[in-house]
């Protein structure tokens, strides 16, 4: 087919497309890639055996919402192409779908009209069209630059453990995975063998840290100098991050340190501070693991859901409710016991449809939660905590797993692929509807309810 009827079909796509809802849009295209990405992990050459429809659907949809959680050891089921054909479905996931479609569009030659413009804003939670650009060179920019750098950094620890060319390869596969929160690694243990690495402890978090602070906050970063100059979103994340994960540090450090299946079974002060260091980080964003997690007290896997539930940051490759909704949930809350009437923070004030956003971003996420977990629990055998660890993992799209998640029947993955996919689009069409306005046709008057 020539470049130039390929241009004439995508231009008659896009036209088509106009008028339909974005989030739509964006649901059904993530849709289609887990189905295609499935399909190809059914083929011979990307596994050393044959994958089952189930195992081949659930991996393709933990890959294209950046989970993580996986049925069978990718290492030894995936050969190289499988390999590859899960780094790229990654990074469309992580990316995002309309961005990876800027992309394609601009290697056909057709520019991004105002369609894609639309559904690019409401991939990226932009109001501004002149900002999207400024935004994706970013985003492009922070992204070959984290993987390449991330992959070389990496090399040095992987290549003089499995050699040159697989070494090259475990690098670049870790890094994709690392920057877009993904979690996969290519070793049964995960990341344990490297608990102690010095280039896995700094690089890896470095790497998941940068996605899933989100693509607003990095353009923020280099446009403007200095924190005064900072939007509020930007400064909210910088310190919520900066509390968060000291405060995960020190809780996993007190909690685990001498638990002989964790921290306790390392000998040294230093090899404990640094696992800890690696855990505090990564149950908000990447799924990574350095220790056992199955291996953990309860009340440390309490934190971590509680941690997973939190997440990253908007317009991230990272899940969860966001370091955002959580702070000026706080927020409110600190107003109403103070009997403010208006909320405010670093000097600027936080409207109530805002307030009101977090709300019902925050009772949908624990709805969707609490029935993911009735059903599962009640469908299956195991330990409540393990199946609830999961399931907010999966929500979360983190993909630490407590080792429940290959137990599961055909109906339980079922729900985790829904969890997944939720977690990944529904925030998308939740701010679709909510930043539809109706006006009210009738004015009632205001009643009372006893509350508490």
């Amino acid at each position: 087919m020539s470049r130039r009827r390929v241009r004439k079909r995508a231009k008659g796509l896009l036209k088509s497309l106009t008028g339909v809802p974005a989030p739509l849009i964006l649901a059904c295209g993530y849709a289609l890639f887990v189905a295609f990405g499935a399909v190809l992990f059914r083929l011979p050459f990307t596994s050393h055996e044959p994958i089952g429809w189930s195992d081949a659907i659930f991996t393709a949809t933990s890959a294209v919402t950046v989970t993580g959680l996986s049925v069978f050891d990718v290492g030894s089921v995936l050969t190289f192409w499988g390999e590859v054909v899960l780094v790229l479905l990654i990074q469309v996931g992580g990316l995002g779908l309309m961005v990876f479609a800027v992309l394609v569009l601009s290697l056909l030659g057709l520019p991004v009209g105002l369609t894609s413009s639309t559904y690019l804003q409401e991939d990226l939670g932009q109001s501004s069209v002149a900002r999207l650009k400024h935004l994706l060179a970013t985003i492009l920019k922070v992204v070959l630059a984290c993987e390449v750098a991330g992959a070389l950094f990496l090399a040095l620890t992987f290549v003089p453990h499995e050699g040159v060319w697989a070494g090259l390869w475990t690098s670049v596969f870790h890094s994709v995975s690392a920057f877009n929160n993904a979690g996969f690694s290519t070793y049964a243990e995960g990341l344990v063998p490297f608990a102690t690495d010095p280039v896995i402890n700094i690089v890896i978090p470095a790497l998941f840290i940068t996605g899933g602070i989100g693509y607003v906050v990095l353009d923020d970063l280099f446009r403007r100098a200095g924190w005064r100059h900072y939007t509020l979103h930007t400064k909210i994340m910088l310190l919520g991050t900066a509390i968060l994960i000291p405060w995960a540090m020190l809780t996993f450090a007190v909690l685990e340190w001498n638990n002989p299946a964790t921290l306790g079974a390392l000998e040294s002060t230093t090899a404990r501070l640094a696992v800890s260091w690696f855990q505090a980080v990564t149950p908000r964003t990447a799924g990574f693991n350095t220790t056992d997690i199955a291996g953990m007290h309860d009340s440390t896997a309490l934190m971590f859901i509680s941690l997973m539930l939190i997440g990253g940051g908007p317009t991230s490759t990272a899940g969860g409710i966001k370091v955002t909704t959580f702070v000026v949930m706080l927020l409110a809350t600190v107003a109403f016991f103070r009997r403010q009437s208006q909320l405010s923070a670093f000097g600027r004030s936080i409207g109530l449809e805002q307030v009101l956003k977090v709300m019902a971003l925050t009772a949908i996420s624990v709805i969707l939660v609490f029935v993911a977990v009735f059903l599962v629990v009640a469908s299956h055998d195991g330990h409540f905590l393990d199946i609830a660890f999961e399931v907010v993992s999966c929500f979360a799209t983190v993909g630490l797993s407590r080792g429940y998640t290959p137990e599961l029947t055909e109906f339980g993955r079922g729900v985790f692929e829904v969890v997944m996919f939720l977690g990944r689009v529904g925030p998308l069409t939740l701010g679709y509807f909510l930043a539809t306005r109706s006006v009210p046709r009738v004015r009632y008057p205001e009643g009372q309810i006893h509350l508490g």
